[in-house]
Formats: structure tokens, C-alpha cells, sequence
């Protein structure tokens, strides 16, 4: 006879709810940032999928200038700047939904990206996206994966279609954009985490990108967004 393991139980998901150096949901600036995107709703789920769009379209990303240092991946330093890639954009939904009172973890792929800029392709050696991170949020007795990465105005210029999320079914990368064109390819998981797992991401790096890592991950001078319009 199969036995089934029991659903999670809420009152055993405290590491999901509580702050963390990376998920900082005590930051001020978290707070503010998570109590604006969900007003005076009341509805779980309904908060939910309003952090996930304010995430997604607040904050813009930009690969092109990723500050691999702990206070870089920080949640709350992705406010500050105004952008991130998407270890910090799965951070900072994170850290939003535990401002929020909603269980919370940070989960990692790594994916084939058939749609990168040229010049990201060149930065990085390799199409192989390791450590690609979304969310996992604890929502109507289940987890349900969020992807905040790519804001809207990228997505129309990449020729995207942007990822929607109800709260209720996973919102992972299509395999094809709007042409019928190969986009994200899952080819392995990393696993899910309470907090990012940054000492391996960084030697994973190091290992995977060597001249980016050398670089400081930055393109002087460039505009991701404007670089998506060209492909």
C-alpha cells in the first residue's frame, strides 16, 4: 500500500516566513514596496498575484550589471536600484510575500536561453543559464511557482509573451515566444531554498562563467532593453 505524505502544514512553515539576509522582509524598504502593490486586499491569493506584478513590471531587468556581492543579492538592494536579473527578482517576491504574512522560498533551474541578446551570449560564453531563480509561494495549502524576471516593456520588445500568474497554477518560461521561436528550455533543477544559497550560486559562476566573473558581470555602456529590441 502507497502511503501519501501529508500536505505541508502552515504552522511548520515558519523558516518560509521569517527574514533572512538575503529575504529581507524586515527591510523598510520591503515593506513599503510589498504594503503599496497590495493596498487593502484582504485575499490571500489575490495579494499574492499583486506582488508578483509589481514585482515583475516595478522592477526592470537588466543582466547587464549584476552585483555579485551579498549586499548585490539582497532583496532590498533590488528596490534601490530599481532593477535586477532573476536571483534577485525571486529574492525580492520572496521577501514581499513574508512582509505579507505568505510562506515563501526561492527555488533554481538551469535553462537554455534561445532568446539572449548577442552581446549577453558573448558575456557569458554560453546560452546555458545556470541557477535561473523564481519563486515558490505557499498559497491555498500547496506551493506554486512564481518567475518575476522579465518586466513587460522587455517582454513586448523581445517579442515575449510575459508570464501571467493567478496565484493558483505555476508560472514557469514558454518554451516558445510569440513567433513559435524556441525561448527557455529547462535542462536540470537545483532545488528549492529558505533563503538564497549564495556561496554556491558564486562558485557555480565562477566555474560556468569565468570572463563574466572577471568582468564584474557588467557591459559598460549597453541597454539591455534597447539590445532585446535588436534580436
Amino acid at each position: 500500500m502507497t502511503i501519501l505524505a501529508a500536505p505541508p502544514d502552515r504552522n511548520n512553515l515558519d523558516p518560509n516566513l521569517a527574514p533572512t539576509y538575503f529575504i529581507d522582509s524586515d527591510n523598510a524598504l520591503v515593506k513599503e514596496f510589498a504594503e503599496s502593490a497590495v493596498a487593502n486586499t484582504t485575499d490571500e491569493v489575490a495579494r499574492a498575484v499583486q506582488l508578483y506584478y509589481a514585482v515583475r513590471d516595478s522592477i526592470r531587468y537588466d543582466p547587464y550589471d549584476i552585483n555579485c556581492t551579498p549586499q548585490g543579492f539582497k532583496a532590498s538592494t533590488c528596490i534601490e536600484r530599481g532593477r535586477g536579473f532573476c536571483i534577485t527578482k525571486a529574492a525580492l517576491l520572496a521577501a514581499c510575500a513574508r512582509a505579507e504574512n505568505i510562506p515563501s522560498r526561492v527555488g533554481f533551474g538551469d535553462v537554455k536561453n534561445h532568446l539572449a541578446t548577442p552581446r549577453l551570449i558573448e558575456l557569458m560564453g554560453t546560452d546555458e543559464f545556470v541557477f535561473h531563480g523564481y519563486t515558490e509561494l505557499f498559497l491555498g495549502g500547496i506551493w506554486v511557482k512564481a518567475t518575476p524576471a522579465f518586466n513587460l516593456t522587455l517582454c513586448e520588445r523581445f517579442g515575449v509573451l510575459p508570464l501571467e500568474f493567478d496565484g493558483r497554477r505555476d508560472s514557469l518560461f514558454h518554451p516558445f515566444d510569440a513567433a513559435g521561436r524556441r525561448h527557455m528550455e529547462y535542462i536540470r533543477q537545483r532545488g528549492s531554498f529558505d533563503d538564497v544559497p549564495f556561496d554556491e550560486i558564486v562558485s557555480v559562476f565562477k566555474k560556468s562563467y569565468p570572463e563574466a566573473m572577471e568582468r564584474g558581470f557588467k557591459v559598460s555602456g549597453a541597454d539591455f532593453e534597447a539590445d532585446a529590441g535588436n534580436t
